[in-house]
């Protein structure tokens, strides 16, 4: 199974690592799940340490396919790159979605459910960007932030109906670049779908 998930502006994916908490500890399921990072923050030397411990993986095919053959649960950002550093004026809505977590889950018949994440964007809003400091780090940019630690936001997180990907989709659907993509905008509009309906139900930044 597939989690895929929006992803907040800030550097750190808190998104990610707040749904794996909320599947291990809040959810009926009680399942446990391996969120997908950007692979720089895996060598952190402390923090590194503490996202292998918690599951966290690279996001990359060859992971995401590792997983899935393990019948494990896998949380994806689909926005890749676009979602790091999105300005706050930004917030909330989707980017573009990457092919690979779509191919990748046709190949494997793996169901895909979208989950919004509503708070995030507020607890650590992205006022500026630095892109050339960002490509010195190695990084698609350098978020500016107001503050080093999030904000207290209240988080909530909306789980969506599934997308059964291998009732609609073959297995040789994943070399069809218009098959992929149509599977890529439906994740998408129906993600985008859950984001605007938690948005708005959604009373207060602070208390939910």
């Amino acid at each position: 199974m597939i989690l895929a998930a929006n992803r907040g502006g800030g550097p750190l994916p808190y998104d990610a690592l707040m749904i794996a908490d909320a599947l291990r500890h809040v959810h009926p399921a009680r399942r446990a799940a391996s969120p997908l990072v950007e692979g720089w923050l895996l060598e952190l030397p402390l923090l590194g340490r503490l996202l292998v411990q918690s599951g966290a993986a690279a996001a990359t095919v060859p992971n995401l396919r590792r997983l899935l053959t393990r019948e494990q649960a896998v949380i994806v950002l689909p926005e890749g790159r676009q979602g790091f550093g999105r300005r706050f004026r930004g917030r909330y809505r989707l980017g573009r979605f990457t092919d690979a977590f779509a191919r990748v889950a046709i190949e494997a018949g793996a169901p895909i459910v979208p989950v919004a994440v509503i708070g995030a964007e507020e607890a650590q809003p992205v006022l500026a960007r630095f892109d050339a400091a960002g490509r010195l780090l190695g990084l698609p940019t350098l978020p500016l932030t107001p503050t080093l630690v999030p904000l207290p936001t209240k988080w909530t997180l909306h789980f969506g109906e599934p997308l059964h990907v291998a009732a609609s989709y073959e297995a040789t659907d994943a070399g069809r670049s218009e098959m992929v993509g149509r599977l890529r905008h439906q994740v998408r509009e129906r993600l985008q779908g859950l984001v605007l309906e938690g948005l708005r139900r959604r009373r207060s930044v602070f208390l939910g």
